[in-house]
This record gives C-alpha cells, structure tokens and sequence, in this order.
C-alpha cells in the first residue's frame, strides 16, 4: 500500500490526539482523540504510561489509515519532566508544566544565580513551570533518584522515545527547560548542573536534532505492526506545532484559550526577559516564539459556569448582555496560583460586590479579567519588540466562544481571526512530519498547507471606547492582588 499520509499528535494535559493529513495536500482524512488523566495544581503529575496508552487507543481508531501512514511527529505540553531507569521505564510519574509545588525550588535557582543570568543564556527565568526547577524539587524531596535516571526528556521526546528507540529532542520544546539555550541551540550543562549537580548531563539529556529532522523510523511495536519503518520527526512543543498548523506570520498575535492561556507570536528575533513575565522560546521554524502564559483561561469560566449553573451558550449570552467594566465587578483570575505573574499560591480576588449583583456582571467579569491579563503580558511583549500589525488569532477551546470573541474585539479595537484547523497543534505536528519526510523547511510546509481564516468578530466601536477604562480598573485589581501576595 502507498504511503501517502503523514500523523501529527498533540499529547496535551488533557488528552491524546491525533491528526492524519493527506501527504499530497494537508488535507485532513482522519482523527482520533482519547483521554488523559485529569490533574489540578497544585500537584499535577501523570505518569507517561498513561500518554503512550492513548497515543495507542487513538491509533486503533485510526488502523485503516495505518499502512498508509509515510511519517509521524508530535507536539506535545512542555517542561513535563520524564525520568526513565536503566530499563527504559519512568522513575516516577511526570511532573507536569501546571504543577506549582516546585515554586520554592525555582527562587533557589534564582539565588545561586541571578534572573539576568537566566535570561542572557534561555530567553527565562527559572519558575515552577519550568523543568529545571522539577528537578530541583526531585533531588529535595527524592534524593538521589535524579542520578538514577539513565535519560531525562520531555513529554514529546518520550512519545516519540516510544515509537522510534531514539531519545531526541528539537529547540523549540527544550527552550523551556531551563537549561537549553535557544540563541545558540544548544543544551547548556551548567544550568542544569545547578539544580542537580554530579550528573553526567551529557549523557542523560536527548541529541538535539534539526525540528524537521527525521529522528528514525518507527520501530516494530505490537500491535502498531502496520507504522514499522516510518518516519519519526523530531516533535516540540503544543504551541510550537500549533504555531505551524496554523502557519503565523510574522506580525501576527496568537491567544490560545484553553486550561492555560498563551499570548505569544514569531519573531526573528529571541527576546529576553529578566523579569519572569516571558519566556523567550525559539519556535519550530527556525525563528523564535516569545509567549506569556497564564495558569488560569478557559476553567476559568468554566467554574463560573458551574457557579451560575448556566450552559455555554447561556453563559456567552449572559456577559454579552452585560455592559463592558461589568458595572464595576473586576475579576483578577489567580484561581489556581498564577504563572505570569508568578504567583504559585495565589487565589483569585472578586471585587467590586455590591448586593445587588447579577449573573450576567460575573459572567462579563469572569471573561474581561482572563482576556486582561493576556492582554497586560501581550502589552510588555510589544515593549519588547515582538510585531503586532498582523492578524489577532485566536485558538484553543474557548476560542470558539462568541463572548470571548466579542469581548477581545472590543478590548482591542481589532477584528478576531480563527481558522478552520480545530485541532492545530496536531495538525501542525503532521506538518513537521511532512518537512522531515520531504527534507524540507518546516516554514515552507506550513505555508503550503495554510488553514483558511475568516473573522469571527468586529470591534463594536461603543464598547470600545469603554477599553481603556476596563483594563485600568483590571490593573487597579491586579495591583491590589500583588499586595495581597506581597509583592
């Protein structure tokens, strides 16, 4: 049989899935979806054989394609720390991106030394997220176990570990380790030699290949008999495979609306940040991706949701109706601990409760202090140089709600693109696959296969002229917020 399809996963928090793309066109022929374990802050861990067990149901929808299938990459959530032994299984469960119990182990990266450091030599600063401070919490609370590992990857290396027997890596997921240095491409020992020291990190940590390399081929794996032999890319993160699914330019901005938020776009340039507000990570088309990113998105209103005990569609109408500054309701989002700013203990603040509040002001409220805090970072990323005359894009599962559109639209004076990719990380991770099999750029592919965009909302001029009002009434909350933890 011909093989004529490439694969893209996008190995998420949430779930496994998987996008099969037409290797003469990109067009989509399959998909296939299946569930991870749930986790909440502030321990969010999954153990990798949870990942490799829904990659392998999502394929055993998909078996009709499978002989078919010329090339495979994937996308993956970033920073997850996976350990395996000198049996090639993991030590421990993964610690994830969103777990914040490695908060303290990060200001004491930040002591031995200092942001600027940081910053000069990964584009961040060490914070909970970020795998380096994962394996400070290790060594702390497993001592010992660190040196034990006989290889330390990422989730998507793991993934990818799995189908092929490499253990290899690319820039665009290692930029957020913490010990990988973007600008020149390669791991840097002594960073991670500060959260562990005495290990031959050399040895332990992936090769770094080119992301539209070909890492191998796929090796013989029961029951997956039909994908032996082809070939396996070098994979990155989730925002990296969706910046290719849905081929950005540069000029562009991207929200991405999901259990987190993310603010990011290209630039040729990597941006660093000594602050702690952004990371400066390369991307996976050989330019960079500088993103802020935000613990609390779309749950966000999903808990209101559940408080209001109102469907989607009710909810959407509920803030809709509702006038921009939801008559003075500021909602500062930090249910969960925040990450930008760096708030791992934080809870989220409601003001402006009067006796006589409504539904429709918290769900307004609730929708204005997410898209407000994204759009504070997006601010500090344009005073950092990244571009912003292009599209406004938004992306992700709350994306597609006509609130969240509207309401940005209107806090931005700007029209909201979506495209028709509704799986873009996946989609994306086919891309890379497609430029690996084909030696060629990753950028190229992904402009080839270009989704359609069309806007899903225009500024309402009215409401508009209420922003400025609205984002300074949030940063009034904010600060108000940032004492209460002390800053």
């Amino acid at each position: 049989m011909v093989r004529d399809i490439v694969a893209g996963i996008d190995s998420s928090t949430q779930s496994c899935t998987v996008v099969l793309r037409r290797l003469e066109d990109g067009a989509v022929v399959g998909e296939a979806r299946k569930p991870h374990p749930t986790t909440t802050p502030p321990r969010s861990e999954q153990s990798p054989h949870s990942w490799w067990d829904a990659l392998w149901a999502a394929f055993g929808e998909l078996s009709e394609f499978l002989p078919r299938i010329a090339a495979i990459s994937c996308g993956s959530q970033g920073h997850g720390l996976v350990m395996l032994g000198e049996d090639g299984l993991p030590l421990r469960d993964a610690k994830l991106w969103n777990d914040t119990e490695s908060a303290p182990d990060a200001m004491r990266l930040l002591e031995r030394l200092p942001p600027r450091e940081w910053a000069a030599r990964t584009g961040s600063i060490p914070a909970a997220a970020l795998t380096v401070s994962k394996l400070a919490w290790t060594e702390r609370i497993f001592p010992g176990m660190v040196a034990k590992a006989k290889r330390i990857m990422l989730p998507s290396d793991y993934i990818l570990f799995r189908l092929s027997g490499r253990v290899a890596t690319e820039r665009g997921i290692s930029s957020g380790t913490g010990y990988f240095n973007p600008f020149k491409d390669s791991w840097d020992y002594s960073l991670a030699e500060l959260a562990v020291p005495g290990i031959d990190w050399q040895s332990v940590l992936p090769d770094i290949i080119g992301s539209a390399e070909v890492s191998g081929p796929v090796q013989r794996i029961e029951g997956l008999e039909m994908l032996e032999g082809a070939a396996v890319g070098a994979g990155s993160g989730d925002n990296m495979t969706a910046a290719l699914g849905m081929g950005i330019r540069k000029g562009d901005v991207v929200i991405s609306l999901g259990t987190s938020g993310t603010y990011y776009g290209r630039t040729s340039v990597g941006i660093k940040d000594d602050t702690g507000s952004i990371n400066g990570y390369a991307d996976a088309a050989n330019a960079y991706l500088p993103m802020i990113t935000t613990l609390n998105s779309a749950k966000v209103t999903d808990a209101f949701r559940r408080i209001l005990r109102a469907s989607t569609g009710e909810f959407d109408e509920l803030a809709l109706a509702t006038a921009p500054g939801a008559r003075g309701l500021v909602l500062v989002p930090y249910l969960d601990g925040e990450r930008c700013p760096n708030f791992p203990d934080a809870t989220g603040t409601l003001s402006g409760l009067r006796s006589d509040v409504e539904p429709g002001q918290m769900a307004r409220a609730a929708i204005e202090g997410v898209l407000c805090g994204l759009l504070e970072g997006g601010d500090l990323l344009e005073s950092l140089g990244l571009e912003r005359k292009g599209r406004l894009i938004v992306t992700g599962g709350a994306s597609k709600s006509k609130a969240y559109r509207q309401i940005l639209a209107d806090l931005t004076g700007k029209p909201v693109w979506t495209c028709d990719v509704a799986e873009a990380a996946a989609a994306g991770a086919a891309v890379q696959a497609a430029a690996a099999l084909l030696g060629r750029p990753t950028a190229d592919v992904a402009e080839e296969w270009q989704p359609q965009y069309r806007i899903v909302a225009e500024p309402n001029l009215k409401a508009f002229d209420q922003a400025a009002d609205v984002r300074e009434a949030y940063r009034a909350a904010q600060r108000h917020a940032t004492r209460r933890e002390g800053r």
